[in-house]
């Protein structure tokens, strides 16, 4: 069993060995069946853009840290499958959880974020969980593409580079939150784009439902939806 000595936090958990073999060895897997990148990286990144959202929302600091921790190990499921990875992650997520310590209440808002991420089989059911559908579903970046052919790429592929850059912006005075994107329309049109990610899109509109905001969408500066 690995203890934790230091109280449960972002900063803790980043650097669980443990749990860093299993994001690594899922990102393997994942690169073994041409996915797109699903390294530490990507999950970093979701657990920052994560707290951001929430920090903007003035969400107190205690569920500020559930969602980075959340963010951070969302996508341990895939060491197993990427099939039902929300599913097997969360069950991986609450041992891990359980055997460094953390209260119930806690482990219980982040396996419900982890289990619910997936567009497949989930949706937001609070604001931890929406915080991290948003994260998740809107990190879309060149960088992201592993295959180093163009020729060869699929349309994921495709998406993905053609997507020079991505971030977003949340207006709290008009409560809206946008995801804006710098898209090379060379390589995907926007119908490509929603092709691919429509599911992804309608998933994060209910995520900022919960947040009580509404959802937008721009790419190269012209409003989409």
């Amino acid at each position: 069993m690995q203890i934790m000595k230091k109280k449960l936090t972002y900063e803790t958990i980043a650097h669980a060995k443990e749990l860093n073999i299993y994001l690594e060895q899922g990102n393997k897997v994942l690169g073994a069946l041409n996915y797109t990148d699903h390294s530490r990286k990507h999950t970093a990144k979701v657990a920052i853009v994560a707290a951001r959202i929430l920090k903007k929302l003035k969400y107190d600091e205690h569920t500020i840290e559930l969602a980075k921790i959340a963010g951070y190990m969302h996508d341990i499921g895939n060491s197993i499958n990427r099939t039902d990875h929300a599913h097997t992650g969360a069950i991986m997520a609450f041992q891990l959880l359980r055997e460094w310590g953390a209260p119930p209440e806690d482990i219980a808002v982040i396996i419900t974020a982890i289990g619910q991420h997936d567009e497949r089989s989930g949706t937001a059911v609070d604001p931890v969980s929406a915080a991290i559908i948003l994260a998740d579903k809107t990190d879309v970046r060149r960088n992201r593409v592993r295959n180093k052919i163009p020729e060869t790429f699929d349309k994921h592929d495709t998406v993905n580079y053609a997507v020079l850059s991505s971030r977003l912006r949340i207006d709290t005075h008009k409560r809206v939150i946008t995801m804006e994107i710098e898209l090379d329309e060379s390589v995907c049109s926007m119908i490509d784009y929603f092709e691919i990610f429509l599911e992804r899109m309608i998933m994060c509109k209910r995520a900022a439902e919960v947040l009580g905001l509404r959802f937008k969408m721009t790419a190269n500066g012209n409003k989409i939806c």
